[in-house]
């Protein structure tokens, strides 16, 4: 790279590297989080996420808790998967929360980044849909990743083909459900249908 070109790159930042550069400071703070949360005992991950979820109540932003919510996660990942989340993983996260796109290969972690945006937009009473692309990943990624959400307090639900109308209302019910676009649709144009009977 010659002078120029980086005198330019570092005035004109790609717009990647602007969102990179604006959510640093928040890993930052996740991660100074990291030594307070490895010292509470399980059952009081639960009681963390009840209090998050009353402060969201109380008219907090969920933005301002992004940083205890992504420790927690990361904690409760390390707790019951033995799995860490990467700065990378964090940054998907956050990003994924923003609304925007986050683009991973193979490999690098996009079934537990999905869990940080998930969990945070819980906090807010919405129900949080994660959509996968076959029944089998839906299937794997809501058990898997389950084991994550129930351990802060919250429920998991999966849709798959074989389930019946009941099934699939107690599912959705769920705090985070996990499906397929194709069913998605499909029950969109069911409940579509019903309503027009």
């Amino acid at each position: 790279m010659n002078l120029f070109t980086a005198a330019f790159s570092k005035i004109f930042k790609s717009g990647n590297q602007q969102v990179l550069d604006k959510i640093k400071p928040l890993i930052v703070e996740i991660n100074n989080r990291e030594k307070l949360l490895s010292s509470l005992k399980d059952q009081e991950f639960k009681e963390k996420t009840h209090l998050l979820k009353e402060q969201v109540l109380g008219g907090v932003n969920i933005d301002k808790l992004i940083p205890e919510s992504f420790a927690l996660v990361r904690e409760a990942a390390k707790r019951v998967l033995g799995e860490r989340h990467f700065d990378v993983q964090l940054a998907g996260g956050l990003i994924l929360h923003q609304g925007k796109i986050a683009e991973m290969k193979t490999g690098e972690g996009k079934t537990l980044v999905a869990t940080l945006a998930a969990y945070a937009n819980v906090l807010d009473n919405k129900s949080v849909h994660i959509v996968t692309v076959n029944d089998y990943l839906a299937k794997r990624d809501s058990e898997w990743m389950g084991k994550i959400f129930n351990f802060l307090g919250t429920s998991t639900g999966c849709i798959t083909n074989d389930l019946d109308d009941i099934q699939r209302q107690k599912n959705y019910n769920c705090d985070i459900t996990y499906a397929t676009n194709n069913e998605l649709g499909f029950d969109y144009l069911r409940a579509v249908s019903y309503t027009h009977l």
